[in-house]
């Protein structure tokens, strides 16, 4: 049970945590169209989050609730991947941050669908529908981009060079995972040539020999995720047990 509940958690850590970064764009997207788009994936994401956490709650049994999971743990205990937490940058740095993460996303909800555990093979199966179009998105966006103007191209190596190095610990397992029996290795491929369809159709090269920061399914976090807390969680720190 134990494992379960620290999987769940990491399900709902990752989607609410790319959700608040992108969040950040809202009233600031380079025309309107797209500051809504990216809106609504910052919607989907912590739609997300909030059916993790509600069965997280559920699983714990001791009194917590959604709201307690998220806005009153500690950076060492929130689970999500160090590249969600990642810092926005410019727009594409925000947009190859979504792909690399939407394509993991993708090819993990549709594994998740045939899970063992029913209540997160259907949040899975409901959130599928908006990660395809995350996906699609953010692809097209990596595409216009990378095979744009040598401007456009030149900021999308720039974050190639400060993103890929935190894609490896998508698919390391931490041990409440392979407790779990979830399998990541097996979705590393389609991740992979997903990325590489993507990339050379943008004219970019993915990167090889990159060493891997690993350690935010284990509470150990980069700097950012503090700071992205503080503002998160001041209102429920400031005025405890406030409820929408």
């Amino acid at each position: 049970m134990s494992a379960l509940i620290d999987y769940t958690l990491q399900l709902a850590d990752n989607a609410l945590i790319l959700g608040q970064r992108n969040s950040e764009w809202c009233g600031h997207g380079p025309i309107l169209e797209q500051d809504i788009a990216i809106t609504n994936i910052s919607l989907d994401l912590i739609g997300q989050a909030r059916s993790f956490y509600q069965y997280a709650a559920q699983l714990k049994a001791d009194g917590s609730t959604e709201d307690s999971l998220a806005y009153l743990r500690t950076e060492r205990e929130f689970k999500n991947c160090l590249l969600v937490e990642q810092p926005n940058g410019d727009w594409a740095q925000t947009m190859l941050r979504q792909f690399l993460f939407s394509n993991f996303q993708f090819h993990l909800y549709q594994y998740l669908l045939d899970s063992p555990d029913k209540t997160i093979a259907a949040i899975a199966e409901k959130s599928l529908k908006e990660v395809k179009y995350h996906l699609r998105w953010s692809s097209e966006w990596v595409i216009r981009l990378g095979d744009g103007t040598e401007e456009s191209h030149t900021r999308m190596l720039t974050a190639i060079d400060e993103l890929w190095r935190y894609t490896g610990e998508l698919f390391v397992p931490a041990t409440y995972e392979q407790e779990s029996g979830i399998d990541l290795a097996s979705l590393k491929n389609d991740w992979q040539n997903k990325v590489k369809a993507v990339f050379e159709e943008a004219t970019l090269t993915v990167p090889e020999n990159t060493f891997m920061q690993t350690g935010g399914k284990t509470g150990k976090h980069t700097e950012h995720l503090g700071y992205i807390l503080s503002d998160l969680q001041y209102m429920q720190r400031a005025y405890p047990g406030s409820e929408w």
